[in-house]
C-alpha cells in the first residue's frame, strides 16, 4: 500500500516534468515556410551539401571565430530564372541548455541580408525580439560581435551571442567555400 502511494507520487511528477520540458519550446515557421522567407513564393531552391577539407575548416573557424561542430554543411540556393537571389542555412545551436534554430540568408553577394528565428526552446523571454535580429542585416563578419554597433538583449545575452555566432559561421562557410571556388 505505501509503494502504491509513493509510486503513483513518482509517476505524477515523473508527467508534470515531462509536460513542462517542453513547456517553451516553441516552433515558428516550418522548413517549407523557412524557404519562403529566404527566397520567395516563385523561386527554385537547390540544396548544396559542402563538405570543407581540414584546411577549410580551420580557415572557416578563424573567419567565424567560433568552433565547428561538424564538417558537413547544407546550403540552400534560391534562384529566379537561372539567377541566384540568395543563399541560405538553418543553423541550430545550443543557447543555454536547449537549442534555437535560425535561418541565415545571405545576399547573393554574400552579405547578411536576414536572421530570422524558426525555433527557441528557451523562455520566451530569452528570445531576442524581431527588431534586434534586424539590426545584424548588412553587418559584415568583421562587423558582428556584441559591440556599440550591435549591442546585446537584456535577459537575452546568450541569445544574442548565439544568433551572431551562428550568422559568423554562415557567412564564413559562404566565403570559404562557396565565394573563393567560384572564383
Amino acid at each position: 500500500m505505501l509503494f502504491s502511494k509513493y509510486f503513483r507520487f513518482f509517476l505524477i511528477s515523473l508527467v508534470f516534468c515531462l509536460t513542462t520540458l517542453n513547456a517553451y519550446a516553441t516552433v515558428f515557421y516550418s522548413k517549407e515556410e523557412a524557404m519562403k522567407l529566404a527566397f520567395g513564393d516563385d523561386a527554385t531552391v537547390e540544396m548544396q551539401s559542402l563538405f570543407p577539407t581540414p584546411e577549410e575548416v580551420v580557415q572557416i573557424e578563424q573567419l567565424a571565430k567560433v568552433k565547428l561542430e561538424s564538417n558537413l554543411f547544407s546550403f540552400y540556393v534560391g534562384k529566379k530564372q537561372g539567377t541566384v537571389i540568395a543563399y541560405a542555412a538553418i543553423e541550430s545551436r545550443t543557447v543555454r541548455t536547449k537549442p534555437e534554430t535560425l535561418l541565415v540568408v545571405l545576399t547573393p553577394e554574400g552579405k547578411l541580408r536576414n536572421v530570422y528565428t524558426l525555433a527557441f526552446h528557451e523562455p520566451p523571454e530569452y528570445l531576442p525580439p524581431e527588431r534586434w535580429m534586424d539590426l545584424l542585416a548588412n553587418h559584415s563578419i568583421e562587423e558582428l560581435s556584441l559591440s556599440k554597433d550591435i549591442q546585446g538583449v537584456a535577459g537575452a545575452t546568450l541569445s544574442t551571442r548565439a544568433a551572431i555566432n551562428s550568422a559568423r559561421k554562415v557567412l564564413a562557410i559562404y566565403q570559404v567555400l562557396i565565394q573563393n571556388k567560384s572564383h
